[in-house]
């Protein structure tokens, strides 16, 4: 950390996990503190207030200024024998979590940022994942996905164990075994660019077109083009990260034929404008 700072809304689509070695920081509205040792679960697709270094927290930062300026208030470590050692320092894992491929298993339950007490196994986990994200070895991305496979295992392991979000888990539970709801999510996944409107979601559930968006919220509790909309935005930001795409060829893909619309739409969603989202990428160590 260079200088204190607070992000009033720190987000990510993926779900994050940030191990805190030395320092201080703070989530949540309230402040509660993360100890040295400790880290921070934020769930992915959920905007969180995270202050970074001693009281007075510092200045106060949007997450568009986090990603635009990492380099203002923070430096990356590139030495293996400096992680957990480095004053005001912590690492942090961003992975994806998802049933069936489809639903991302934590913004499901709608669960706010949580904290998790001391748990070697999935520190040295993180210290894993970062130690090889340093080094350029043979066999690199293959750990790597291997380590938060784990990492994924024990951060459910712990919320189960310390019976967390009993309510959110028994009614995702009950919608999961669902089979039509399941064939539902698994065409949405794979027609993101095409018609995903009521009456064709209605033939893929066997349910009436009037019915189905009822349907849907019934078991999810969010109306389905709402979710078909967030699935496209996610689909969106991979293909940012992770291609030399245009916009306007991503805003097509993922079901947008007009452009403007895609990138207010995507502004709207994430609080940054879709280019900026492209950077994030140099801006993350995973």
């Amino acid at each position: 950390m260079q200088q204190p700072f607070t992000v009033r809304n720190s987000y990510d689509v993926g779900n994050t996990l940030i191990l805190l070695h030395k320092g201080r920081i703070t989530f949540g509205e309230d402040s509660h503190l993360v100890e040295e040792g400790e880290m921070l679960f934020i769930p992915g697709g959920r905007g969180t207030r995270v202050g970074y270094g001693p009281e007075p927290g510092g200045r106060v930062i949007t997450n568009d200024d986090l990603i635009t300026n990492k380099d203002k208030f923070f430096s990356s470590n590139d030495h293996l024998d400096l992680i957990g050692d480095a004053e005001q320092s912590h690492s942090f894992v961003s992975f994806d979590a998802k049933v069936f491929d489809s639903v991302n298993f934590f913004a499901s339950l709608d669960v706010p940022a949580f904290l998790i007490n001391r748990n070697e196994k999935l520190g040295a986990l993180i210290k894993q994942v970062v130690a090889e994200s340093i080094q350029d070895l043979p066999g690199r991305e293959r750990l790597i996905n291997i380590y938060t496979e784990n990492i994924v295992v024990e951060v459910v392991r712990y919320v189960l164990q310390n019976n967390m979000f009993v309510e959110q888990l028994a009614t995702n539970s009950t919608y999961f075994k669902d089979p039509r709801l399941i064939d539902l999510f698994n065409y949405i996944k794979e027609h993101l660019g095409g018609d995903l409107s009521n009456k064709v979601l209605s033939g893929v559930a066997n349910v009436s077109e009037d019915y189905v968006g009822q349907y849907f919220k019934m078991l999810t509790n969010i109306n389905p083009q709402d979710y078909i909309e967030y699935q496209r935005m996610e689909r969106a930001v991979f293909l940012l990260r992770t291609t030399k795409k245009s916009i306007r060829e991503i805003g097509k893909d993922v079901g947008y034929k007009d452009t403007a619309y895609f990138c207010r739409r995507f502004k709207m969603m994430f609080g940054i404008p879709a280019g900026k989202m492209r950077r994030r990428e140099s801006a993350m160590n995973i």
